[in-house]
């Protein structure tokens, strides 16, 4: 194979790994709400991450107020049930199925 080739190969490879990768968060994400918050919020994951765009999704995960958004929308959660590693989870399946981005989620 020429050196072209071999590039263009590797960096396809490299891409399909990364962009695998970056939606399992979602789907941890989506698995997480499902099983944590679904019933202390009273909604689906779809209308959870409905209550916002991605950019307001962005804009209150970079104010580092995620876990209070969360007890906003979901007034039984008290603060402290949400651990830390869950956080980046859970805001990647909020941006994913935000009101603005078009997907669904199953759950």
């Amino acid at each position: 194979m020429t050196k072209l080739a071999k590039i263009a190969l590797a960096a396809s490879l490299t891409l399909g790994v990364l962009t695998t990768t970056a939606s399992a968060d979602a789907v941890k994400g989506q698995k997480l709400f499902s099983k944590k918050l679904k019933n202390p919020c009273g909604m689906t994951g779809a209308k959870f991450a409905a209550q916002h765009s991605q950019d307001q999704w962005e804009e209150i995960k970079n104010a580092g107020k995620f876990e209070d958004e969360i007890i906003k929308i979901c007034p039984k959660v008290k603060k402290g049930y949400v651990q830390e590693s869950w956080m980046e989870h859970i805001y990647d399946f909020s941006y994913e199925y935000a009101n603005d981005s078009g997907n669904v989620p199953s759950c």
